[in-house]
């Protein structure tokens, strides 16, 4: 077998990467990838896996046909058939397929899940050793759009297509997180645009509240600004804005906010309230600070919520009075469904995305 390291120049990555000390690359956030071509029969991913919970899954799409690869726990005694661990680094080898017609094939490898549940380190791909590795044919796009949000923007649970419109079952769904199916994903490749998904499920926006990394919430005022943020797997790394210029930047949050007191619903005038709106008013203007030339859209989604959170959002967005700064409303804004959307509602969030990007005309990607 012949390793292709992850910097290797065919490798085409996207995502908000940073580098191992052992030339490898931290995945952290949903959708992080690396696009190629190879030719032979197998294909097999190295990697090293930082695990916290759930059922780990890689996204891998090969000739266009996508394939769900379970990636072992530490507490299981017996690795799977198609994975090999070496002892001494931790480093797994997975075979995602060793049986390809001997052509030339198209790959992405992408992390399907938030980094809630685990990080990665992709270390690279193994493919037959008289294989030859290339970089995709179509050039690299020249549109960018970045996504601030929750579990939503994640694509949590969203392959549970049985409960389209229902709530949540209460088992564990984690194997049916798939990035490639939110709503931004969708949309980005309609749109034709790289995207960066900087969203963690339970993320409010504000630290103390919300859902994740319970009874120490944190929101995304503790994660926007970094590369890793879960205290449970590694200490924080801050993340060096000057790789990425985005021309769209969504902030698709404030639905966690609610928990465990919804204070918007309760007391719109009330101090808390108040005061969750000036800091969201700050968090646009934190990003306004790193990209002065994107337009921000603000956002919520379908996700059943109080109407208060969007009246809020269109609030702040007012008294900014910033032509760069709008906000967008779902047509089933709050009211689509009660648990996580599903892989048609993902579609669904998606159309009406790109309806209003494109209401902004050509000159929304030019600079």
């Amino acid at each position: 077998m012949q390793f292709i390291s992850a910097s290797d120049e065919s490798l085409r990555t996207q995502g908000r990467i940073t580098a191992t000390a052992d030339g490898g690359q931290l995945w952290v956030y949903p959708y992080t990838q690396a696009h190629f071509r190879f030719t032979g029969r197998t294909l097999a991913v190295r990697l090293r896996n930082h695990w916290n919970y759930g059922d780990i899954r890689l996204g891998v799409i090969i000739d266009n046909t996508q394939y769900s690869v379970r990636i072992p726990s530490p507490a299981e005694p017996d690795m799977p058939a198609n994975c090999a661990e070496d002892p001494e680094t931790g480093m797994l080898t997975l075979t995602i397929a060793d049986h390809l017609p001997t052509i030339e094939h198209e790959a992405v490898v992408f992390k399907r899940q938030d980094g809630g549940m685990h990080y990665l380190e992709f270390a690279g791909v193994l493919v037959d050793g008289d294989a030859r590795v290339s970089a995709p044919a179509q050039a690299p796009s020249e549109r960018r759009i970045e996504i601030y949000g929750d579990s939503v923007s994640c694509g949590e649970r969203n392959e549970a297509v049985l409960y389209t419109g229902k709530a949540d079952p209460d088992v564990d769904l984690s194997g049916y997180s798939n990035s490639w199916y939110s709503y931004g994903a969708v949309a980005a490749r309609k749109l034709g645009a790289d995207l960066r998904i900087i969203a963690q499920g339970g993320a409010p926006l504000l630290d103390g509240i919300g859902w994740f990394n319970a009874p120490d919430y944190i929101g995304m005022e503790s994660i926007w600004n970094r590369t890793a943020y879960n205290p449970a797997i590694s200490e924080p790394i801050m993340w060096d804005f000057h790789d990425y210029d985005p021309h769209v930047v969504v902030i698709a949050l404030g639905q966690n906010d609610s928990h465990p007191e919804d204070f918007m619903a309760r007391d719109y005038t009330g101090e808390t309230a108040v005061h969750w709106r000036a800091r969201y008013a700050d968090f646009i203007h934190a990003l306004r600070a790193q990209y002065p030339d994107a337009h921000i859209v603000c956002t919520t989604t379908v996700l059943e919520h109080d109407a208060n959170w969007d009246r809020a959002i269109d609030e702040v967005v007012a008294e900014c009075n910033d032509p760069q700064v709008t906000h967008f409303a779902y047509s089933r804004a709050g009211t689509g469904t009660p648990g996580h959307p599903r892989i048609a509602e993902d579609e669904e969030m998606a159309r009406e995305l790109c309806a209003y990007l494109e209401s902004f005309g050509a000159e929304l990607w030019e600079r």
